[in-house]
């Protein structure tokens, strides 16, 4: 068998070009790839043009010292990497860095365009990153400082600002939420499984919101009672104390966060305590950890570390964060289920130093809301995950555990729409018999063509785990058969560590059978993202 003849590395971009050394690598890996792909010339592109195929451009305006990258645009990268990739550039640019979570939507912006509503002040809400939480609040506070301190900066002018912007459409948004009503929740795993995920559905007849397939369905949740009875017993208040017009209780179940505790909420209580715990108060204002348990401290805990301490009732909420909106993917599609949303969802509990923990959203949907009720909601449009505009295109969708949410959508809507591509998803988790979502489903799916192939992964049934991106390598050249032939691929799941794993082995599988070096294989790679090809839905 002849094997493929690869060019050899051709130096594109030369060392005068006003690039760091990583980038002209990537550039010159990216050209590469494609003389290797069509054997075309390649003729030289401006800075410009050339800055716009790099990783992470947002588009963002160029012109005071910015050169339009955003190299920290990565879910995986912690605060402070993702600093150190923003040192030296504008300050609008750095509060874009300090967003956690790029581009989740939760905050009812994408992460470039919150950063310029604050830097211009016309947002003045530094605690909408809910994914960033307390560290992402504290650096835009940090930076707002900064701003402050500064004469304002020049205005930047881009073709947008030469004409009036339109007006944002009026509507169902995540400031003005619509009424949804719960219908159902039901069990997905069955008898022996670790986990507790649950299949809801909402009704959402009569709300006025739409959506289509890739869109997050935005809610509003309450707060345990429970957790609010403690915290009402640690404050020493009535729980109909009066705030605004409202019961402290009705407040707390409702309008505020009660995790992680808020900076202001230590600086309260030093306030109104003293000697080495007004010490300890100040230093866990300030964002240290005397103790080593800061992570730990939800608002209940704060409350019993300096217990005795008895702040005023409306002082204690004026310090507490507002009780945010929280995101999960849409997992049906309008044509197969109108008037309906249904979302995938694990219910979050963990014990901390004895005391149970529940994630405020999961457990809502998990047990405190009943059939009928009537919740806040809205839908958070994707910025860039959708399926291809040619229904003919062939999808690659990998989406592990509750990350299977969008591609159940995707495939009700191929199937609705008689969509003559072929579909293959990659599922995993931890056990075949209890932990195969929709398994009837997409057996179902399978067995009717409409589901091309379907590859599993089960990381607890063996001696070994194994998990989505090992088999992805087991069938590497068919996957990449499939890529070769025009297909989209997709990801949906942990942004942490299983999306950059399932980078790491598209690589290699490109590197393995397209005959390339590494570096073209993460310019192809690169490529198929900047093309839209390559999509990610990760958290």
């Amino acid at each position: 068998m002849t094997q493929a003849v690869v060019p050899p590395r051709v130096e594109l971009i030369g060392s005068n070009a006003p690039f760091s050394a990583e980038q002209r690598d990537w550039l010159n890996g990216f050209f590469a790839g494609l003389i290797s792909l069509d054997g075309a010339g390649i003729t030289a592109l401006s800075p410009e043009a050339s800055a716009a195929l790099m990783p992470g451009a947002t588009g963002a305006p160029v012109g005071d010292g910015d050169d339009g990258e955003a190299p920290w645009h990565d879910q995986s990268l912690e605060l402070p990497d993702r600093m150190k990739l923003a040192e030296g550039r504008p300050l609008r640019r750095r509060m874009m860095a300090a967003m956690a979570q790029q581009d989740c939507g939760q905050c009812g912006y994408n992460c470039n365009d919150y950063s310029e509503a604050l830097f211009a002040k016309k947002e003045e809400r530094l605690n909408l990153c809910v994914p960033g939480g307390k560290d992402t609040n504290r650096m835009l506070k940090k930076l707002y400082e900064e701003m402050d301190a500064k004469p304002a900066a020049p205005a930047i002018v881009t073709p947008a600002d030469e004409k009036p912007a339109p007006s944002a459409p009026a509507g169902i948004t995540r400031d003005t939420p619509a009424l949804a009503r719960f219908r159902s929740r039901t069990r997905l795993n069955k008898k022996g499984s670790e986990k507790e995920t649950w299949h809801i559905e909402f009704d959402l007849t009569g709300s006025g919101i739409d959506y289509v397939v890739g869109d997050s369905f935005g809610l509003y949740p309450t707060n345990d009672p429970a957790l609010v009875d403690a915290v009402i017993r640690a404050i020493g208040a009535p729980p109909d104390f009066p705030i605004g017009g409202r019961a402290l209780r009705d407040v707390l179940i409702d309008s505020v966060s009660l995790a992680p505790a808020p900076d202001m909420l230590f600086q309260l209580i030093s306030y109104i305590t003293g000697g080495e715990r007004r010490q300890k108060a100040r230093a866990l204002a300030e964002g240290e950890n005397p103790d080593g348990d800061a992570e730990t401290l939800d608002v209940l805990a704060a409350l019993e570390k300096f217990a005795g301490v008895r702040a005023d009732p409306e002082a204690f909420i004026e310090t507490l964060e507002p009780l945010q909106p929280r995101l999960y993917s849409i997992a049906c599609s309008p044509k197969s289920n109108p008037n309906a949303v249904a979302l995938t969802v694990d219910a979050v509990r963990y014990v901390i130093n004895g005391r149970r923990r529940l994630g405020v959203a999961s457990t809502f949907l998990a047990e405190r809301v009943a059939p009928g009720d009537q919740i806040k909601a809205y839908v958070q449009k994707a910025h860039a995950f959708g399926l291809p505009n040619d229904p003919a295109s062939p999808i690659i969708m990998i989406g592990p555990g509750t990350g299977v949410a969008p591609f159940r959508a995707f495939l009700h809507e191929r199937m609705a729409t008689k969509a003559p591509g072929r579909n293959w998803l990659f599922f995993g988790h931890q056990r075949r018999d209890c932990d195969f979502f929709y398994e009837d489903e997409f057996t179902g799916m399978k067995a009717a063509g409409v589901l091309t192939r379907l590859s599993l992964a089960w990381s607890r049934d063996g001696q070994e785990k194994f998990y989505v991106q090992d088999r992805m390598r087991e069938v590497g050249r068919e996957l990449w058969a499939w890529l070769a032939d025009g297909a989209h691929l997709y990801v949906c799941g942990d942004g942490k560590r299983m999306a950059k794993d399932v980078e790491r082995a598209l690589v290699d599988i490109t590197a393995q059978f397209g005959a390339r070096t590494t570096d073209e294989a993460i310019a192809f790679v690169a490529d198929l993202k900047r093309r839209g090809r390559y999509q990610q839905d990760v958290y």
